[in-house]
């Protein structure tokens, strides 16, 4: 079984999730990215992903890099760009879109406090047309440099972090933890795997004895 201390870090890190923030990204196809992505969204304490591709391929973790923080995070998969988006405004989430087109704002200037959706683009083209339209704000990282852009997994953290700067600093803000059923499952989920690895290395551990035992 798993010791206490990992459960307890498991409850805190559950703790700590926000349930109103919600990472889009967009026929993203590149499995360093999508990698670096999961373990940015881990890591700022994101829970939910939404991957959409028209292919409906599997979303391409690179397990070294994501250091398999995707195990971690819920995926839900949409083929459509317009069933995303206009799901997520419908259940009362604000999408921005990183957008570096006339008309987008400095992403520092919003409101993230509260319920978020960001969509972000693939590497050569950005995010499409259509979720240009669905989008409620385009938000832009300013560009200082002769390249026009900056790796998907950096874009993701800088406008994640400001958004938890922008709820940790409010002394007003309430909060948005996972609701007492999301808790629960994703808790059993996350310690199923670790209930696993220990009898494994029970079973690795008694084999090792018995092999010691023998003439």
């Amino acid at each position: 079984m798993p010791t206490k201390e990992r459960m307890d870090r498991i409850k805190r890190v559950l703790s700590n999730r926000f349930a109103d923030i919600r990472v889009v990204l967009e026929e993203v196809k590149n499995a360093h990215n999508a990698g670096a992505v999961a373990r940015t969204c881990d890591a700022a304490g994101v829970q939910h992903l939404d991957i959409i591709s028209s292919d409906n391929e599997p979303f391409p973790v690179n397990e070294a890099v994501s250091t398999r923080a995707h195990k971690w995070l819920e995926f839900a998969k949409h083929t459509s760009t317009s069933d995303c988006l206009l799901g997520l405004k419908e259940r009362g989430f604000t999408v921005f879109a990183t957008y570096l087109g006339e008309g987008a704002v400095p992403y520092s200037r919003p409101d993230y406090r509260g319920p978020s959706a960001f969509v972000f683009g693939n590497e050569a083209d950005g995010i499409s047309e259509e979720a240009r339209d669905l989008a409620d704000v385009h938000i832009r990282i300013p560009m200082l440099g002769m390249t026009r852009s900056l790796n998907l997994s950096v874009s993701v953290g800088i406008i994640l972090y400001e958004v938890i700067r922008q709820r940790t600093e409010d002394e007003e803000y309430e909060g948005s933890p996972l609701s007492a059923d999301e808790f629960e499952r994703f808790f059993s989920r996350w310690l199923e795997p670790e209930h696993n690895k220990s009898q494994r290395n029970k079973k690795r551990d008694k084999k090792r004895g018995e092999s010691a035992d023998s003439p």
